[in-house]
């Protein structure tokens, strides 16, 4: 079995069946970001410095800052820019490195991903301008997102419309002169709130009438500060409003811009769209998977919490709560290997090439996540619910996937038949029978076979005493970050 510090926070079974397939730069790297523990003792610090009264949209909290200049030294920055597809900026990362990368930094929900110059919106705005932009459009836009300068914003969602079929776009986009001219009402904008957020990257229809629905979108890049661009509000999920970045209702009110800030050309932004979306849906997956295992990994820390006792037992002798614990570890693992074929697929044949595998995991992850993140709120009794932990955010941030990865079909060609001589299925036959075989027990655990769930729950109650460990270290970190930054905790 592998000695790769990634096995003892992921999968040692899995880790050693793709080994093979990382190049040793790829084995460094991620070393080095298992070992970028600075994230985790800041997680309670971010919030801390976020104020609570309306400053909170004007604050970017300095541990980000600081977090960001410990990630690029060690090199661990625009991770998500794969060279093969991006050979003038990219770095040298397959997607199934990346994929595996993209978990350990899901562990922290959005930090890591901030820490390393990761994070969407910008990530799928990064991959538009590198692979459509201009050389011009690439020097104003795409050169400052990769030293994280700024922050930007993608612009489809739409008040009042069914958003989820992008050809129900109504935002106008038309061309007079040498300008365009935006005109629509956006809502759910991630990244529009942020002090930081200089430029949105807006879908819209610019040719109505086209014959083909699928021709009639243009996205055009719209700088934050252009008269008519008017950020209305930040909304809310389940409470939440995620500032500094938000998602934020928005109007483009007779927005004028040069013709110059048009991607790749007329009518082409579902083109652009379809290749934004494929490997981006995949880490956000892949994040999810490492939420989900962290929240496994707290459920654990709690139910071996020697002060814990209900009717006379601790948490962790009751057969539910073992059962629990089985429950997410297979499901967990049955997810990661979707996603680690998905990957796979998209670096044999690209994201249109990998459409099934794809849309399989875009399902499948994001309710396995919320799954096993509810199952570690109800080991914590009504603290679970409550701001005391970060579990209630998780899974509400979890929830919002659901609308934002929801599978549905993009273009003719995105719908998939199925076919036993699928052009699709992975060549590595192993990472099919070994995903297979996931599944099959992930099946088996809706039976009756209580021993086996028994079996798997008590092993994995076994890493308890080195999380716990690993714990009380972040603690001691998180306590010298409060006495740095001068902050206190809201807990």
């Amino acid at each position: 079995m592998s000695t790769h510090p990634v096995a003892e926070i992921t999968s040692p079974s899995t880790w050693s069946f793709i080994e093979d397939k990382f190049s040793p730069y790829a084995k460094d790297l991620l070393t080095k970001l298992v070992d970028f523990n600075e994230v985790v003792p800041a997680e309670k610090v971010f919030h801390a410095q976020i104020p609570d009264d309306a400053r909170r949209w004007q604050t970017t909290p300095p541990v980000v800052f600081d977090l960001n200049k410990r990630a690029k030294a060690l090199g661990l920055w625009n991770l998500f820019l794969s060279k093969a597809h991006y050979p003038d900026v990219g770095v040298h990362l397959t997607n199934l490195e990346y994929a595996v990368m993209a978990e350990v930094m899901g562990r922290t929900g959005h930090l890591a991903s901030l820490a390393t110059n990761c994070a969407a919106p910008d990530t799928g705005n990064m991959e538009v301008l590198a692979r459509y932009g201009t050389e011009a459009q690439k020097k104003e836009w795409l050169t400052p997102l990769m030293n994280a300068e700024i922050r930007s914003a993608f612009s489809m969602t739409e008040k009042g419309v069914a958003s989820s079929d992008a050809t129900n776009i109504q935002t106008s986009i038309r061309k007079e002169g040498n300008e365009i001219v935006i005109s629509g009402h956006k809502w759910w904008i991630s990244g529009a709130g942020d002090p930081r957020c200089k430029v949105h990257l807006v879908m819209g229809k610019s040719d109505p009438n086209n014959p083909s629905k699928y021709a009639q979108q243009s996205i055009v890049i719209v700088p934050a500060n252009t008269p008519g661009v008017r950020v209305v509000r930040p909304m809310k999920v389940m409470g939440y409003d995620d500032a500094p970045e938000g998602h934020c209702e928005v109007i483009y009110e007779n927005v004028r811009v040069p013709e110059r800030n048009l991607i790749a050309g007329w009518g082409r932004g579902f083109e652009v769209i379809q290749g934004r979306l494929g490997p981006g849906r995949i880490h956000h997956c892949m994040r999810s998977i490492g939420l989900a295992q962290r929240a496994l990994d707290v459920m654990l820390e709690r139910v071996t919490d020697p002060s814990r006792k209900t009717f006379g037992k601790h948490l962790y002798q009751h057969g539910t709560v073992v059962a629990n614990i089985a429950k997410s570890r297979a499901e967990i693992e049955g997810a990661r290997l979707l996603v680690l074929s998905a990957a796979h697929q998209i670096d044999r044949v690209k994201a249109k090439g990998a459409l099934k595998e794809i849309g399989i995991a875009k399902f499948v992850v994001p309710s396995m996540a919320l799954q096993v993140v509810d199952r570690a709120m109800q080991a914590f009794g009504a603290e679970g619910i409550s701001q005391d932990t970060p579990l209630a955010y998780w899974w509400a941030g979890l929830r919002t996937l659901r609308y934002a990865d929801a599978e549905k079909p993009r273009s003719p060609n995105s719908l998939v038949t199925p076919s036993f001589s699928d052009p699709c299925a992975p060549s590595d036959a192993a990472l099919e029978r070994h995903k297979l075989t996931h599944w099959a027990f992930f099946n088996s655990i809706q039976g009756p076979d209580e021993v086996h769930i028994q079996q798997i729950g008590k092993r994995e109650l076994k890493r308890a005493p080195s999380l716990r460990a690993a714990s009380e270290k972040a603690k001691k970190k998180e306590t010298d970050l409060f006495e740095k930054y001068g902050v206190k905790a809201r807990l």
